[in-house]
């Protein structure tokens, strides 16, 4: 449950760790292109909302307000809720 950040260049390149929930999030003016290829032997279990809402620190509310089409103040209450550790 740790929110991790990278600001990608154009020509950069990122791997996500196993086991990661990850999304990307565009935080320019322009347009952006994302090529992504997933794969895993083992893809184990991960509960979303606690990686989500519970990350710490916390995921920017607004980013999550988008990505989830709530309203800003249902974000901040879930995040304010006490999440289990995946682990």
């Amino acid at each position: 449950n740790r929110l991790i950040t990278k600001v990608l260049n154009p020509g950069d390149v990122f791997v996500f760790p196993v086991g990661l929930i990850h999304f990307q999030f565009n935080i320019g003016n322009t347009k952006a292109v994302a090529f992504a290829g997933l794969s895993s032997q083992n893809p184990g279990v991960i509960t979303i909302a606690n990686a989500v809402f519970g990350s710490n620190p916390p995921i920017n509310p607004d980013v999550l307000t988008k990505a989830f089409q709530l309203d800003k103040n249902i974000v901040t209450y879930l995040q304010s809720k006490f999440w289990w550790d995946n682990n």
